[in-house]
């Protein structure tokens, strides 16, 4: 498979072209970022640019670049095995023009193995690490903790903390509540990205037959998540990709109103950019 985007390479460029006081993050659609820190460390954690798999599932965002234009990375991560977070033909063309390493867990590793990541696309072996909760990463000026998540669709997910001088960062992959409490505790987190969809009607994979699905967090369930997580701005994600499983993210505004926690909204488009 190769990727097409529909914006050319403009994000990218601004990417590289971006010099930030501190942790600039863009938003790539699904639950996809860029980070850049002004140290000039950029990492990508979960970038997605397949179409999904119609008519099951059908992406109703543009793809954002080509991964074989990315001229600057210092790793990817993925934060989970799902197709939409850890996928050959988005992620190993990055490894292979860049030279980055690669972090994600057993169960991604596992994918990248099926996909032949090494042999397909060139990725070498001393680029791939595999991560568990409790391992801490040194990735340029940007230090990464690796944490528990609650997503039981998954096999092995995992969130990622990132700590920078300006502030730290949460990506929760496509977790739920359930295990966040205690890395609230332990972080004061500026800006947190929870996934956040609808409950919808989605074929069976098996049977084909539509079916009663959810995948993200609903309304409630992300307020709670970022109560526990003691988030000053939460940022959703995910809820612009699936046809079927799209919401609209400020309808949380209401949701949050009576909450400490998130103090504000941060509602981000594929392409924004968000500072801390």
């Amino acid at each position: 498979m190769t990727v097409d985007s529909d914006w050319d390479d403009w994000l990218l460029r601004a990417v590289e072209d971006a010099d930030p006081d501190g942790l600039a993050i863009w938003y790539l659609g699904c639950n996809g970022f860029i980070l850049k820190s002004s140290g000039d460390t950029t990492v990508f954690i979960d970038p997605y640019l397949g179409i999904g798999d119609p008519p099951r599932t059908v992406r109703m965002v543009p793809v954002p670049f080509d991964p074989t234009e990315v001229q600057e990375a210092d790793a990817v991560l993925g934060t989970h095995e799902h197709t939409d977070h850890v996928h050959g033909p988005s992620q190993a063309p990055i490894l292979a023009g860049t030279n980055a390493d690669y972090y994600t867990t057993d169960s991604g590793h596992d994918v990248v193995r099926e996909e032949a990541w090494m042999d397909d696309w060139s990725v070498t072996d001393d680029q791939l690490h595999e991560v568990e909760e409790g391992d801490t990463l040194e990735i340029g000026d940007l230090t990464v903790h690796v944490e528990p998540a609650n997503d039981p669709d998954a096999e092995h997910p995992v969130s990622y903390v990132f700590e920078h001088e300006s502030g730290t960062f949460f990506h929760g992959g496509d977790a739920r509540p359930g295990d966040f409490e205690p890395v609230g505790e332990e972080y004061d987190i500026d800006l947190g990205v929870l996934a956040f969809g609808t409950i919808g009607m989605i074929d069976d994979s098996d049977t084909g037959e539509p079916t009663r699905t959810q995948w993200y967090n609903d309304e409630n369930m992300i307020v709670e998540a970022a109560n526990d997580l003691r988030l000053d701005r939460l940022l959703p994600s995910h809820w612009d990709m699936w046809k079927g499983m799209t919401t609209e993210p400020t309808v949380l505004h209401n949701h949050a109103n009576s909450f400490e926690y998130p103090q504000s909204l941060e509602i981000a488009k594929i392409g924004d950019r968000v500072d801390l």
